[in-house]
């Protein structure tokens, strides 16, 4: 039975108005539709050229935070729209600033809170995640394809990562969808058929491949996580050892 303390009762207002003015941006205002009509949003970015770089980066934190909504449009209109150096530094901010928000309001928030935003399959898969602290765990599913990577910035929110570690594995994990996003989207824009679809190919076949091999790569994060575990053990142990010869 969970005890409504003041963190949880402080979790709960916090998580509420961050819901509300979400659902409130996404559906009655329409918002939505931006992140699923590639049209729709690189027109109405285009018609405010003066502010387009604010409301990229804006639409790119939002679409983490509300995690089902899915970001591959976003980075494909950011190539589009600025170019690969342009696109690349303004998804990247946009991706930053929405998987610490994400991080964040799980901390503050807590697990009740988080199992309302995430299904609970995804949390029972991922359990092992907030139970681990070490970065090139969480590097490695930013990185691979596939990998629910905005969910999991609420999963690292119930850990033990600290906000530092937590900024370097997301957005120099998340840095390899985003340039791949980004080509595509400016080799469309200059009519670079054979690069985007080049490139597109070999995105759609890394997304194959995790796949088909997803559950031999979760047991090998898995195996990486209890190979770790087994060494600070062990590393423990030793000290112990140390502390009664002394």
């Amino acid at each position: 039975m969970i005890q409504f303390d003041r963190k949880i009762i402080g979790g709960l207002i916090v998580f509420g108005l961050v819901v509300s003015t979400i659902l409130y941006i996404l559906f009655p205002l329409g918002l939505v539709r931006f992140f699923t009509d590639r049209d729709l949003l690189t027109r109405f970015i285009t018609e405010h050229r003066t502010y387009a770089a604010f409301i990229f980066i804006g639409l790119q934190a939002l679409q983490v935070i509300a995690a089902p909504i899915p970001g591959e449009v976003t980075g494909f209109v950011g190539g589009m729209l600025f170019g690969n150096c342009g696109g690349i530094l303004y998804s990247t901010i946009g991706l930053t600033i929405g998987s610490w928000l994400a991080f964040l309001l799980a901390r503050v928030a807590g697990r009740p809170l988080v199992e309302k935003l995430v299904k609970p399959e995804i949390i029972d898969r991922y359990d092992y995640v907030m139970k681990h602290k070490g970065i090139a765990l969480a590097f490695l599913m930013f990185l691979i394809p596939g990998f629910p990577k905005d969910y999991l910035c609420y999963l690292l929110g119930l850990g033990h990562m600290g906000h530092r570690n937590f900024l370097i594995v997301s957005t120099t994990g998340r840095f390899l969808g985003t340039v791949l996003l980004t080509l595509e989207g400016s080799f469309f824009r200059n009519r670079h058929y054979a690069a985007f679809f080049t490139v597109l190919g070999l995105s759609i076949l890394c997304i194959l491949l995790v796949m088909v091999y997803r559950v031999n790569i979760e047991r090998w994060i898995r195996s990486i996580r209890a190979a770790q575990q087994l060494k600070h053990r062990a590393a423990r142990s030793r000290q112990k050892r140390t502390g009664g010869e002394d």
